[in-house]
């Protein structure tokens, strides 16, 4: 096995992420197999629990995992399907310790940050590398910036690690700044350089330096980067800012041929990457013939990582259909019982995602009616698909005072319940319906033609509450079609309306699983409904 490390210095949001992506696209295209973890030095054990605000979206994987959302730039990225042993944060760490403390693991020793810290940290990795035996590469993203008091542990564990396995086998990468100071009309390398000393102090020398820089790097600040920083000055690689999508990234540090530095380092003999697939999904992102407008009304929509997959999915989406997606964020606090049409605009599309708790939910509602009285094509997700439901409960079914018990526990009419199995459960980390589960769509429905006919799929979850069986069938006989159902439990998983042009909602999470050049079938219906909606508009 080889590993690669991504570290990051001077601030933070330099896009490891994205460069730990991309550099497995890269590899991905010279035939080799990689898989991506992350670890991330913040004490919560998954950011399950953290508010889209403090972290941007939660990223679920098949398995179940709560991760950060880094992990779906991953997936995106490469063919990797990930699972809990491709994210460490130090709650994880630091929980295990304890618990083999108190069982007694550690024979009576006194427990330290050095070896017992460190060495649950290698654990990860190498039970990584024994779970994926076929996979060439493990890139590894540390979170955080190099000298933060919480990240010393990880840097420390690689540090030992990379010893243990041998130096041949490991590449280290260090993503900095390259800040531009203006008022002097010159790129300073100070930052970089000083970053990189704390990364020596602790032991580590960086054999490639990625820096971040909204310009090009010329050939003198490389030599002094290399120099000071005690690397070759080819191994010195500028990551520009794109100026499109982040779909550019891999194809930008092609240019620094980074995937060629990588091998070379790790001593992998691999042919030149065949990018055709990839510059072809860029080639169409940049270049559609056509253009929609999307509102996308949540929550917490002022903040873009909230809905990362999200508009991602819609990008991939677009994509598939030649079209730029325009997408309009509305907050839905803002929408009251008279001004929906105003504040959500002239849009072909409407779509409410997932959440949690009662702030804004019923200006969702509000949406959800407005989308469906207007014939405006509706895509509905997790809380999407309940606000939908509680939203015809209401209007068409006349269930006066329908709701969610999570939203009122004293409705008249609980169209959307808590699980039965969530009953009585205190704690909130880990304790949803989460990742995969099978479930059957019926033929005949509008589903079942977004599917191709597929009488099984499987999809991502995450939720507490459901679609309260005891309405199915006076929601059904008014209307409101259930046209897939989970293959365990018969749990209500997509509701659609066969009288609008597109009115589908589904319990589950289909951003998780679009790619770029597979984008996901129901956010591909839903733009094409779109489209639909008035004739074609030039990009």
């Amino acid at each position: 096995m080889k590993y690669i490390f991504v570290t990051g210095g001077v601030v933070s949001s330099l896009g490891k992420g994205l460069a730990a992506a991309s550099i497995g696209t890269l590899l991905e295209h010279r035939g080799l197999k990689v898989t991506l973890q992350k670890f991330d030095p913040y004490l919560n054990v998954d950011p399950g629990t953290m508010s889209p605000f403090q972290h941007g979206e939660v990223y679920v994987l098949d398995d179940g995992a709560e991760t950060d959302l880094d992990l779906g730039h991953y997936e995106r990225f490469t063919n990797c399907v990930l699972t809990k042993f491709n994210n460490l944060t130090s709650g994880q760490v630091f929980e295990n310790v304890i618990k083999r403390e108190r069982r007694g693991d550690y024979l009576g020793k006194t427990v330290q940050f050095i070896p017992h810290v460190t060495d649950e940290i290698k654990k990860r990795l190498n039970e990584l590398t024994e779970r994926n035996p076929d996979v060439n590469v493990i890139i590894t993203e540390i979170g955080g910036t190099v000298g933060d008091i919480e990240g010393h542990l990880f840097l420390e564990a690689l540090r030992q690690f990379s010893l243990e396995v041998g130096r041949e086998n490991v590449c280290f990468i260090h993503v900095t700044l390259l800040p531009l100071i203006r008022a002097a009309g010159e790129i300073k390398t100070k930052p970089t350089q000083q970053s990189v000393a704390k990364l020596r102090e602790i032991g580590i020398q960086p054999d490639i330096i990625i820096c971040r820089t909204e310009h090009e790097l010329d050939e003198d600040n490389r030599r002094k980067i290399a120099m000071f920083c005690n690397v070759e000055a080819k191994n010195v690689v500028a990551f520009r800012d794109v100026e499109h999508s982040i779909y550019e990234c891999p194809l930008d540090l092609r240019r620094d041929k980074i995937d060629r530095l990588v091998v070379d380092r790790l001593g992998i003999e691999s042919p030149t990457p065949d990018l055709a697939d990839w510059e072809h999904f860029v080639e169409n992102l940049l270049h559609p013939k056509h253009q929609v407008n999307i509102a996308v009304v949540g929550k917490y929509i002022e903040l873009q990582d909230a809905y990362k997959s999200i508009y991602e999915s819609l990008i991939h989406a677009g994509v598939h259909w030649s079209t730029k997606v325009n997408i309009v964020r509305v907050d839905s606090e803002t929408i009251n019982a008279t001004n929906a049409a105003e504040i959500i605009g002239d849009v072909e599309g409407i779509l409410i995602p997932g959440g949690f708790g009662d702030r804004g939910i019923e200006g969702k509602i509000l949406t959800a009616r407005y989308a469906r009285e207007s014939g405006i094509p509706f895509l509905g997700i997790c809380l999407g698909m309940q606000v939908a439901t509680i939203e015809y409960a209401r209007n068409v079914c006349g269930l006066t005072g329908a709701n969610s018990t999570e939203f009122d526990k004293s409705s008249p009419h609980p169209v959307i319940c808590l699980q039965e199995e969530q009953k009585g459960i205190s704690d909130l980390g880990a304790t949803m319906r989460l990742g995969s589960c099978e479930s059957i769509v019926f033929a005949g429905t509008k589903a079942s033609e977004l599917y191709r006919g597929a009488e099984r799929i499987r999809e991502r979850h995450r939720h507490r509450y459901e679609f309260n069986s005891d309405y199915q069938d006076q929601i059904q006989e008014a209307g409101l079609i259930i046209s897939s159902v989970s293959a365990d439990e018969g749990l209500v998983e997509i509701v659609e309306l066969p009288t609008h042009p597109f009115f589908v909602a589904a319990q589950f999470h289909p951003e998780f699983q679009s790619r770029p050049n597979k984008q996901h079938p129901l956010f591909a219906g839903f733009i094409k409904a779109a489209l639909d909606m008035k004739p074609a508009v030039p990009a």
